[in-house]
């Protein structure tokens, strides 16, 4: 699998998430609407990060470094860039709260239309972003990634996480 192959599966996984939404929007389920929107997003900024050669670390809001690697986007999406970071910044904070809540704040009572509704917009953009980015064309993405922000991953431990097929 390369880096392409990998990012390209992130975004189409994004994509397909994305029609969970509206069900769990007519259901009422508001705050299952802003989780899964997260998730959308994590998975739609990292697929764009991937697809830039950039290793996306493993932490929820990729969004600064979308905005750190903003000079190798197309300048359609690097204009834009800002608030897509807004978008996932916002998300990650309520991740947690909006799928397991608090003894004091009970996600299912708290989260309304409004939360849905911003975190289906949100993901929706960050999904149309993404689509864009096959505009980076093949030269753009290396085979393997280039740039590891952070103190990087120990292959290792990632190896032993994978499945002894997929380890060869």
């Amino acid at each position: 699998m390369t880096n392409r192959s990998l990012a390209e599966s992130y975004l189409e996984k994004a994509r397909a998430r994305l029609k969970i939404l509206p069900v769990l929007f007519d259901a009422e389920a508001h705050s299952d609407v802003v989780r899964e929107a997260q998730e959308i997003v994590e998975l739609a900024l990292k697929g764009m990060l991937r697809m830039l050669g950039v290793e996306p670390p493993h932490w929820h809001d990729v969004g600064g470094l979308l905005v750190e690697y903003r000079d190798r986007l197309p300048a359609a999406v690097a204009a834009g860039v800002d608030d897509l970071a807004e978008v996932s910044a916002w998300l990650r904070k309520e991740r947690e709260f909006s799928f397991y809540g608090e003894i004091d704040f009970i996600p299912t009572e708290r989260y309304g239309d409004a939360d849905a509704q911003r975190a289906m917009a949100g993901a929706h953009r960050l999904s149309g972003t993404g689509r864009s980015r096959m505009s980076l064309g093949p030269k753009a993405v290396p085979e393997a990634p280039t740039d590891r922000p952070g103190s990087g991953r120990a292959s290792g431990a990632c190896a032993a996480r994978r499945p002894a097929s997929a380890r060869r």
